[in-house]
């Protein structure tokens, strides 16, 4: 990512940091940010795959079916040092993510977008609980015929996982 970039993304609406003082987290909002309090909010899981893009078309297709419906948007890095994580978490997230949040502006949804460290499941029920999320949705990460048959890892584990329901995409 380079320094045009950068400029562009706009500041987080919040951030979190571990005991040591590490970044471990950021929310960045659309211009408009969604309306608060979100009604029928839902997590939508973003690693960059092509199924990550099958989940953010069915999370459009859900939000045409009902009359209020609010996007949260996860992208989850692996532990990065902390110097690392001033500068790599959000470049990393805003990056990774930025096919999903132009495709919800350009449909007119606004989002809150989160980009956290940690394991990726578990990272991700844990902000679809703190956003009280109605679900999360998220795509499979088969890689071939066999592997289709099956649900990716992180995607197995999350449905595990959450006490919410979960819809995957692909």
């Amino acid at each position: 990512m380079n320094a045009t970039q950068i400029s562009t993304m706009p500041p987080a609406s919040a951030s979190y940091r571990d005991a040591d003082g590490r970044l471990t987290g950021l929310r960045i909002e659309s211009n408009p940010p969604p309306a608060a309090p979100a009604k029928n909010s839902w997590l939508l899981a973003i690693d960059g795959s092509k199924h990550a893009q099958q989940a953010i078309d069915e999370a459009l297709r859900l939000a045409d079916d009902m009359k209020t419906f609010s996007i949260e948007l996860v992208h989850v890095e692996h532990w990065l040092s902390k110097e690392a994580a001033e500068t790599e978490l959000a470049e990393r997230g805003w990056a990774i993510t930025d096919e999903a949040r132009r495709t919800l502006d350009a449909a007119g949804h606004p989002w809150c977008l989160h980009l956290v460290m940690g394991e990726c499941a578990e990272s991700i029920v844990r902000i679809a609980e703190e956003r009280a999320c109605r679900g999360i949705i998220m795509g499979s990460r088969g890689l071939g015929a066999t592997e289709n048959l099956l649900l990716g890892s992180v995607a197995h584990k999350v449905i595990h996982l959450s006490p919410i329901p979960v819809l995957i995409a692909g």
